[in-house]
């Protein structure tokens, strides 16, 4: 029994610690001055509630929940939410830790996770947890819904009516010339603060070395972007792309990254990297790693010799309770590595600049710390638990973010 409930414990740090608790960030009321804040604070009230009976005159089709109908229309959309991490959040990485967790224990997960009421009760028929509903779903939710992640409607529908930002189109349709009655549109759906409800802590959410564990709209809101009026989906949703591109992505990590390498006439290397295209630290919170090294190549040895290395990041032990380094970059923040060539550099040399990204660091070590005691999960638990060390390790990649001749042998 003991054994059972360390095991319990540590899978509860790894999710509700890191992730974030869904229903933690409490938005402020609106005022008439602030109509998104208005909005956003009946929007986002957590738990949601269950969307009900749909209108009698929907068809199957605009009734039903599930992304795929989503897609039959909105085709750009669907495809897009398909190759994003929004559609993986109920992956392994949840999964084998749901296997161990009460329903009590598992809801606040979900409310980022799989934040429908639908969603929930899925999960809570397939596991039996006691409060789960006695008999099988309606209709216009699928079996699959509650391993969807988070699906279209957890941001656009709200008892079966539709939400989302105003039309691009100069001309909008009157509701009975579209579908599902229409939509209501609200530029909350182009404010930070939407997305603040899975990816901001509230002050007194959890803390790790007294600093909150997910931050990104504070941090957001002390950079120049804030200042600017520049958004979360400005840069996660270009052209209202629903790929919500970030650490995992080489194109973004190149385009919040800037470089520099000086060399000077004694062979004293400077190679900065700074943040100066992300409006938060790089990387925002405790889970990734970006391992920074200067590489000297040159042609007789294409392998290369590593000069510096350095890592950029938030390390902090699996039991969330202690900070080892803080070397995230703020916006407009830089680090350095310093290294001193040899005596003699061949022509045809060259310094690189390289990112080991691990966009899962965090993760791959707080799994891996369960290996040992997964004698005491069940079968599907352990297997999952493979499956989502595996599936981490796999998100690594290797960048080369500058190359720079050398021109001349140092003396």
């Amino acid at each position: 029994m003991i054994r059972r409930r360390s095991i319990v414990l540590a899978a509860l740090l790894i999710v509700v610690g890191v992730v974030g608790v869904g229903a933690a960030w409490r938005l402020l009321p609106g005022t008439p001055s602030d109509p998104a804040g208005e909005f956003l604070a009946r929007h986002w009230q957590k738990p949601l509630a269950a969307q009900g009976a749909p209108p009698a005159n929907f068809s199957a089709l605009e009734a039903s929940l599930d992304p795929r109908n989503c897609g039959q229309c909105h085709v750009a959309q669907f495809e897009s939410w398909k190759q994003s991490l929004h559609s993986q959040t109920m992956g392994a990485g949840m999964l084998w830790q749901l296997q161990m967790m009460p329903q009590d224990d598992a809801n606040p997960c979900f409310d980022c996770h799989a934040p429908l009421a639908e969603q929930k009760a899925l999960m809570a028929r397939s596991h039996h947890w006691p409060a789960a509903p006695a008999t099988a779903p309606p209709a216009y939710v699928p079996q699959t819904l509650g391993h969807d992640g988070l699906v279209c409607a957890a941001c656009h529908v709200r008892e079966h009516a539709r939400f989302g930002p105003p039309s691009k189109s100069a001309s909008t349709p009157s509701p009975g010339q579209t579908p599902h009655g229409g939509f209501t549109a609200s530029s909350a759906f182009e404010d930070s603060r939407f997305c603040a409800t899975c990816h901001q802590f509230p002050d007194d959410g959890p803390r790790t070395a007294n600093k909150l564990r997910e931050d990104t709209l504070n941090q957001w809101r002390q950079s120049r972007y804030a200042a600017e009026g520049r958004s979360c989906q400005s840069c996660h949703m270009p052209d209202r792309e629903h790929r919500w591109p970030g650490i995992h992505s080489p194109e973004m990590v190149r385009s919040a990254l800037s470089t520099r390498i000086e060399v000077d006439a004694q062979g004293q290397v400077s190679a900065s990297v700074t943040n100066t295209g992300a409006g938060h630290s790089v990387p925002t919170y405790m889970v990734p790693k970006l391992h920074i090294e200067l590489w000297l190549i040159e042609a007789s040895s294409p392998l290369g010799t590593r000069l510096a290395q350095d890592t950029i990041g938030w390390d902090v032990d699996v039991s969330l309770q202690h900070e080892n380094f803080d070397t995230r970059l703020a916006p407009g923040a830089s680090r350095v590595l310093h290294a001193t060539l040899p005596a003699l550099v061949p022509n045809g040399a060259r310094l690189e600049l390289r990112a080991e990204v691990a966009p899962r660091e965090h993760y791959e070590r707080s799994f891996e710390s369960m290996l040992p005691r997964s004698a005491g999960m069940k079968p599907d638990a352990r297997r999952l638990l493979e499956q989502a060390i595996d599936e981490a390790r796999a998100t690594r990649y290797s960048l080369v973010l500058q190359r720079q001749d050398l021109l001349q042998p140092a003396s």
